[in-house]
């Protein structure tokens, strides 16, 4: 029985890694890993699926760019094409970007079963394209596998039978765990950014990492200027460094945005650069909804910089902290942190590496009844 696990940005071949992994380790299942070239990332070569631990894509579709309307249309069309010359027993999607959406509805409307990884994260905030993603994604999906009880309660009071949801833990945190277990066996000293955390980390000392690249933060002039100066009063007391999105750094150089002396600036970072970079970080300052889980998996104090999380428990029970965009509040989580006063968390509930293999097994199960 074969299955199409669909990926169309770096965030999503991170959560199917572990998917494959654990269905290499079965007889029951056949995979295919279709890529729709949603983003197409020169990064994104064999030294990443190697990382990784997954094979090259079995299909390319080189969707690319546009609006959301243009890219989600392509990726629709491609898939159509795909399903039709070779029809799969199921579609498997992750996440919430324009490929989950667009493959789980050509699945749909061609009688294929669709399973969605991540199922019922909801943020209630409507200007967030993801969310949208998110809310029909799951309106048509056939199996619904959840990272948090507050997704389960989400999808229970929409309305999705009990026996289609599945709370299994979270296929990040599988990842996550296994590349950090990988890289305490690694040369880290080619890293970008070796250097700058040797330096920081010199005689005891510490450093901030920092993430930004959603639209109400960065392409408002007035909010990224705010942010901005909070940072810069943060590395004022703690160097922080700004692996820096591209748009982000376009609207950096557009608006004379000025994060001061403290704040470095480097480059689009591959995983294991990055999560070498956080992982020993004293508090990330971010935006991302992946590194608010992540950080949570290995207990690294976080700080989210949005008014909104589709992953509270995060909040409820991991290290993050929902400090807004308010300067003020910006800098009062992360001088807790700085002060030793900052939350501790734990891992969540089924945050223990195996969220894959208990979602191979469900699938399994559930395809076998034919």
């Amino acid at each position: 029985m074969l299955i199409y696990l669909v990926a169309g940005a770096r965030p999503n071949f991170m959560k199917i890694a572990p998917i494959v992994r654990a269905l290499q380790a079965q007889q029951a299942l056949s995979f295919k890993i279709i890529h729709t070239g949603q983003h197409y990332d020169r990064e994104m070569n064999d030294v990443f699926f190697e990382e990784l631990g997954i094979p090259q894509p079995d299909v390319f579709m080189a969707a690319g760019g546009g609006s959301h309307a243009q890219q989600t249309a392509k990726i629709m069309v491609g898939f159509e094409e795909l399903c039709m010359a070779e029809r799969p027993a199921a579609v498997l999607v992750v996440g919430d970007v324009n490929s989950t959406l667009a493959c789980s509805i050509v699945a749909k409307k061609l009688n294929i079963p669709v399973a969605h990884v991540e199922a019922g994260l909801r943020s209630g905030d409507m200007s967030m394209p993801e969310e949208i993603n998110r809310l029909v994604t799951d309106s048509i999906s056939d199996w619904f596998f959840a990272t948090e009880p507050a997704a389960v309660e989400h999808l229970k009071r929409e309305g999705k039978p009990d026996s289609a949801v599945h709370y299994v833990g979270h296929v990040m945190v599988d990842n996550v765990l296994f590349q950090a277990d990988k890289l305490t066996r690694a040369d880290t000293s080619d890293f970008e950014t070796a250097a700058f955390k040797a330096a920081a980390q010199k005689d005891g000392g510490q450093y901030g990492v920092v993430t930004m690249h959603r639209p109400s933060n960065v392409d408002d002039p007035v909010m990224f200027a705010r942010i901005a100066g909070a940072l810069k009063e943060i590395a004022n007391e703690l160097p922080l460094i700004f692996p820096v999105h591209p748009r982000t750094r376009a609207n950096i150089e557009k608006f004379g945005i000025d994060l001061g002396p403290n704040v470095i600036l480097a480059g689009p970072q591959a995983y294991m650069a990055f999560l070498n970079l956080w992982k020993d970080a004293a508090v990330v300052l971010t935006d991302s909804g992946g590194l608010q889980e992540e950080t949570t998996a290995l207990g690294v104090p976080c700080v989210t910089i949005r008014e909104n999380t589709e992953r509270p428990v995060t909040v409820e029970e991991g290290s993050n902290v929902l400090a807004g965009t308010d300067p003020e509040k910006i800098m009062l989580e992360a001088r807790k942190v700085l002060r030793g006063e900052g939350k501790q968390g734990r891992r969540p509930h089924l945050w223990d590496g195996k969220a894959a293999e208990r979602i191979v097994e469900v699938l399994a199960r559930e395809l076998a009844k034919g």
